[in-house]
């Protein structure tokens, strides 16, 4: 059956005419630009920008026009090209040619400008709507050939007048001059009064010039086409808005889906793309990791059969290369495309190749401002999968906000993931412009290529057992550290100021039978408080720090409670909030570093700070110092429990048994407690943590969370009402559990309130990695205690019940320790 051809509605009401090799209409289609220089558009069917292809036949076409050029060259000079592409349209191409010379190192061009990143040229294109290109690569000697006679590849999608091309060699000639250029295109559409010009040019410049191309042809324009384009889209832009899809700024619907985050494990020092340059080096990086990638986003997809793995403007050959890997690793048929700058009219006509359009707005924070960003042929085109791959300058609160790209998608997809690629920034500028302790972090374009030098977030599986898109820890992984100390050897350490009790772990406890059954009919028992009390912080968040709050928890504690928070929000409201996890220390402060990833990927002003519970409110108290030193961040702490009275945003000021603190690794993703030591974390590091995978078998960090999330519904009514009375209630510290805890202090004579723990919690934590002295709680207490009165038996430590405590239960740290521990340089200290 005859497929009709995408350019017969453009050609037909314009009188344009496309005529050349037998493959041109295979390749190329018609549509009108919304541009006052050109009238039509060439689109391409096999260049992966503005229609959806098989990956295979994208890469396989770049690839193939590469071993072209490689024949061409001969071995000796292929070895010594460079491959230059241009941004946007035929970044991803580039690439692929550089692929099939197989040995050449890659730049392409860009619109996004890099702080502390050299120029090393640059240039215009007349005729698009966005026209200066910059030249940055991180070897300042990449364009350089005086030194070897390296020919130029330069490669675009199409070959139209060759003015861009021929003034790009013209301005590199001139500060890097060389004796051969090879032009490589899809098509060669030049007129007939331009084919002589390339001959003449090379005599000009003294270098030979060659040209590869898959097919050749012209368009035949007929006069008076620019003034008929505008007339004709003018007509059609009520229909190209309705085809839209969605109107500006509606929410999603609650039935679309909410888009979850699938982590790439993208392999450490590969940069994104060809911004700064791609080498063969990078390459076969690359090509290890893409079989396991591929496999992680299609175990994500489960059974979607019609995919669409959609790229981000210039970064097109990650998402492609990623889409060739999904391919390989799935049966269900994998198609490719990317996001565009350009605006072009939509027509819903199987004669136009523009059939719908989506718009939204730029997530990026580009140099030239904000303005609306396109995704062609996605609407209306029947995939039940969207794979959106964008770097991590671009995962942004506009990418996820209502009327964000991922929104958009979630109106005509069934199932939408988000895939991050870390965006690169070379060592060299970000040495340069990395700030230091004493800096404040301000979220501009420039602070995120700053803090780009930092690694994404880790996420699961790879690094704890939660789920990639519950959290991102913003940690580094020691798991193949040892850094495990006895408890009495630690606890001397500490108290005899030789070690920090950050610079070392506890031993991992391990629960016994009786303790692990002691836990399960504790969350049994309470889940449904957990959740009014999850539900309740979550309204007021979302009320006073809305609309999309980014969610950060102080690991490891705030974790769990983090989590539930966010998917109250998933099942309540349909919000995917970020969500990630962050060390802070007391005595040393929040990460620095991890501030400045969260101030480059999202306002600092939307951050809400996310812990368990409260106790006598010293993190509370360190918090807000910490953050004196970074514009924008808000100090407040959201607790799930406040018995301390130490903060505003909480579910409950109750002192009950959260069962997530029950345990340690096991309820809380298999993560230990994070360490700061400075032989392990260096001034660019965050701070460490250590995944416990060999303790998968008694995790119950799912159940816990499935638990409770399990009553979210049945208290829904109860939260409504509770959040209502608690917004309108004064909820202002009274900083109650600090005066309790300085009153026991001196009471017991210990004279240190760092060594007494107050609440529940707290009090846990004394037993499992701490050296008690003696339990003190309230009088008449009753199931909220029993894990605690069974630790302390366990440890062989008092239980002494009081009046008049504020807190359930308070755990008193014992003054006496045993030599040794691990102290700040990694050596074994003694006592004093």
């Amino acid at each position: 059956m005859d497929v009709e051809w995408s350019g017969n509605w453009v050609a037909g009401r314009l009188g344009i005419e496309l005529v050349g090799d037998g493959e041109l209409r295979e390749l190329l289609g018609l549509a009108l630009r919304r541009n006052p220089k050109r009238a039509h558009l060439l689109v391409s069917n096999v260049l992966g920008k503005h229609v959806p292809q098989r990956p295979s036949v994208v890469h396989g076409v770049g690839y193939e026009l590469g071993e072209r050029v490689r024949n061409l060259l001969g071995e000796a000079e292929a070895g010594r090209a460079v491959v230059l592409g241009y941004a946007e349209t035929a970044t991803g191409l580039g690439h692929a040619v550089a692929d099939g010379l197989g040995v050449a190192p890659y730049l392409h061009s860009t619109r996004r400008p890099v702080a502390g990143v050299a120029q090393a040229g640059g240039f215009e294109e007349a005729h698009s709507h966005a026209t200066s290109h910059l030249l940055l690569p991180e070897d300042p000697d990449l364009l350089n050939a005086a030194a070897d006679g390296s020919p130029l590849v330069l490669v675009d999608d199409e070959f139209s007048t060759g003015n861009t091309v021929l003034n790009t060699i013209r301005a590199l000639h001139a500060r890097y001059p060389r004796d051969r250029y090879v032009i490589v295109a899809l098509v060669d559409m030049r007129s007939e009064a331009d084919q002589g010009r390339l001959t003449e040019f090379a005599e000009e410049i003294g270098a030979r010039v060659d040209l590869v191309v898959r097919a050749r042809g012209t368009v035949r324009l007929p006069d008076g086409v620019l003034e008929k384009g505008r007339s004709l889209v003018a007509r059609h832009d009520a229909q190209d808005a309705g085809l839209a899809g969605d109107a500006a700024g509606e929410p999603p619907a609650p039935s679309r889906p909410v888009p979850v985050r699938v982590a790439l494990d993208w392999p450490a020092g590969v940069p994104d793309g060809g911004r700064h340059g791609f080498t063969p080096v990078h390459r076969a990086a690359l090509e290890a990791a893409l079989p396991a990638m591929g496999a992680r986003i299609a175990d994500a997809l489960g059974d979607a059969r019609r995919v669409l793995v959609l790229g981000f403007e210039e970064l097109m050959y990650a998402p492609l290369r990623l889409a060739t890997a999904l391919e390989e690793s799935t049966t269900a048929e994998v198609r490719y495309s990317t996001t565009t700058r350009s605006p072009v009219l939509a027509v819903d006509d199987p004669g136009y190749a523009i059939r719908s359009r989506l718009v939204f707005p730029a997530h990026d924070d580009p140099a030239d401002g904000p303005g609306d960003r396109y995704a062609y042929n996605v609407a209306g085109a029947g995939f039940d999968a969207v794979v959106a791959v964008v770097d991590s300058t671009a995962d942004t609160p506009a990418l996820h906000a209502p009327d964000g790209l991922l929104a958009r998608l979630a109106g005509h997809t069934d199932q939408v993931l988000l895939a991050v690629v870390p965006s690169y920034v070379p060592p060299a500028a970000s040495d340069r412009g990395v700030p230091t302790s004493s800096d404040r972090a301000v979220p501009t374009a420039s602070h995120r290529q700053e803090a780009a030098m930092l690694p994404e977030p880790l996420r699961g599986p790879a690094f704890s057992s939660y789920a990639a898109d519950d959290v991102g820890w913003l940690l580094q992984d020691l798991s193949d550290t040892p850094l495990e100390a006895p408890t009495e050897e630690r606890e001397e350490a500490i108290q005899s100021g030789g070690a920090h009790y950050a610079e070392s772990l506890p031993v991992e406890y391990q629960p016994s039978p009786q303790y692990q059954e002691l836990f399960k009919t504790a969350l049994d028992t309470s889940a449904a408080r957990i959740a009014r009390a999850v539900g309740t912080v979550t309204e007021t968040v979302l009320a006073e720090r809305g609309p999309r709050p980014v969610l950060v928890s102080l690991a490891r504690a705030g974790t769990p409670v983090g989590v539930l928070m966010r998917r109250w929000a998933q099942r309540r409201h349909g919000l995917d909030l970020p969500h990630y996890a962050v060390s802070i220390v007391r005595g040393r402060g929040i990460d620095a570093n991890a501030l400045r990833w969260l101030a480059a990927h999202h306002d600092p002003a939307d951050v809400v700070f996310v812990d368990g519970w409260t106790g006598k409110g010293a993190i509370t108290r360190e918090l807000a110092v910490a953050l004196e030193e970074f514009d924008g961040f808000n100090p407040e702490i959201a607790v799930l429990a406040d018995p301390g009275g130490c903060v505003r945003t909480y579910g409950t000021r109750e002192d009950f048994l959260i069962p997530s603190a029950c345990l340690n690794s096991t309820v809380s993703g298999l993560i230990s407690r994070t360490v700061l030591r400075s032989d392990l974390v260096g001034p660019h590091d965050f701070h460490g943590a250590k995944f416990y995978r060999e303790l998968a078998d008694s995790d119950v960090s799912g159940p816990f969370l499935d638990t409770v999330a399990a009553r979210f519904d049945e208290v829904a009514d109860a939260v409504d009402a509770e959040a209502k009375e608690l917004l309108a209630a004064d909820r202002a510290p009274t900083w109650e559990g600090w005066a309790a805890v300085e009153r026991i202090s001196e009471e017991y004579g210990i004279h240190d309130v760092n060594l007494v723990k107050p609440g529940v919690g707290e009090t846990t934590r004394v037993l499992l990695r701490r050296v008690p002295w003696k339990i003190l709680a309230e009088r008449g207490a009753g199931a909220d205690l029993d894990h605690v009165r069974l630790l302390a038996e366990q440890r062989g430590v008092p239980v002494e019940e009081v009046e008049g405590l504020p807190y359930t239960c308070v755990g008193l740290i014992h003054p006496k320790y045993t030599r040794g521990a691990t102290g700040a340089d990694g050596t074994a200290v003694t006592a004093r």
